[in-house]
């Protein structure tokens, strides 16, 4: 079997789609208590606990936090694809047991829980954790720093999810970004920066075969109060993964089967060829170069030339569910952006929202074409689709 079946058919079902808390978690955790070490680092600034895993037994110490941002859950859901398939006994059993043997991985899976439950990339106190590395001002925050200091491991994976806005030179969503972040305002190649980098260029080989050209290298300013470039400073190797867009990917399921690969790459279980700095940055950086939706060529008045709207989701939590709300958010010629869907409305008169104009901060309701016609349609979760 190889392991693209196996995940096809044994990925961690019970965790789907973007709105993941410690209640979806919890079940699985419970699960997992008899085969591996799971514990509380403390609670969060609602009392919610924060737990980490502990797998293997190795010297070589590496800690992962997922969820820093309530809202960015892609990550959580491969770290759980993760630990399913470490315990299977089908597939790579000597490169599991070498990897068991040589490391022990500390997983915090969900450092922010309040923010996962309001779904919202601050904590409850509306305090964005991955600013807090100095003021260490939160529960979250002084938890993650406690962690690193009494680990001491040799590598931090900081695990995020990027927003549908980032693509790439080359017209491609940027599905997976990864960053080696600075250690100072220099970025200069310390040797902690060299380390993550080689990691970075494996995994980016390993997924070029699943998602070639739609991977990118996310901006490395350097910003002390971010605990990636924190740890960095204090000579920790750190890789930041950037879970982002593939095409009708909003659920993230697709985003998080390549981050699952990563880890398989970076963890030895699978291989890759290795490479240097000079590989890293031969990766295209992240452009804001993409947004949800665009509409071409269109116009109210007969006479008018024809320009083109540029529509962005803003995500909502209702009764449990991520619902889109399209929303506009520029009308101009949009030369050199890409629409994850695009509609050509061909020249015609359209109307939005029964109306001949629109404003910036509209929600999209409708848009119909002099025809009659409906140039798109909202699914039951907002998103728009062509009409048919």
């Amino acid at each position: 079997m190889k392991i693209e079946a196996w995940y096809s058919d044994y990925f961690e079902s019970r965790l789907s789609g973007r709105y993941i808390t410690l209640e979806h978690i919890n079940p699985i955790l419970k699960e997992y208590k008899n085969s591996l070490e799971i514990s509380s680092l403390g609670q969060s600034e609602l009392g919610k606990n924060i737990p980490m895993i502990k797998i293997g037994k190795g010297k070589k110490k590496i800690l992962a936090w997922s969820q820093m941002h309530g809202n960015e859950s892609t990550c959580t859901k491969a770290i759980f694809d993760f630990l399913k398939f470490i315990q299977q006994k089908d597939l790579f059993q000597d490169e599991i047991r070498a990897f068991l043997n040589k490391h022990t991985l500390y997983v915090i899976p969900m450092l922010n829980p309040d923010g996962a439950e309001l779904y919202t990339r601050e904590n409850s106190n509306l305090v964005d954790l991955n600013r807090d590395a100095q003021d260490l001002s939160q529960k979250e925050s002084k938890i993650l720093k406690n962690a690193f200091r009494s680990l001491n491991p040799e590598l931090c994976l900081n695990l995020h999810g990027q927003r549908t806005i980032f693509g790439l030179e080359n017209g491609l969503p940027a599905t997976v970004s990864f960053l080696s972040p600075a250690a100072n305002k220099e970025r200069e190649l310390v040797p902690s920066r060299l380390e993550a980098m080689k990691h970075i260029v494996k995994m980016n080989k390993s997924l070029q075969k699943y998602i070639p050209g739609q991977i990118g290298r996310y901006d490395d300013s350097f910003n002390s109060n971010c605990f990636g470039d924190y740890f960095q400073m204090n000579d920790v190797p750190v890789i930041l993964f950037e879970a982002g867009h593939d095409k009708n990917d909003y659920s993230r399921e697709k985003s998080r089967e390549y981050i699952f690969y990563a880890f398989l790459d970076l963890f030895g279980i699978t291989k890759s060829d290795n490479g240097n700095e000079n590989d890293y940055f031969a990766i295209p950086e992240n452009k804001k170069n993409y947004k949800d939706v665009i509409l071409r060529n269109i116009r109210f008045n007969e006479n008018e030339p024809t320009f083109s709207i540029a529509i962005q989701y803003v995500e909502f939590l209702n009764k449990g569910k991520i619902v889109f709300i399209p929303r506009i958010e520029s009308v101009v010629n949009l030369e050199g952006l890409y629409g994850h869907l695009e509609i050509q409305g061909n020249g015609d008169v359209v109307l939005v929202n029964s109306q001949n104009n629109v404003k910036i901060g509209d929600n999209i309701l409708s848009i119909i074409s002099n025809e009659g016609n409906s140039l798109i349609y909202l699914n039951e979760n907002g998103l728009i689709d062509k009409y048919n």
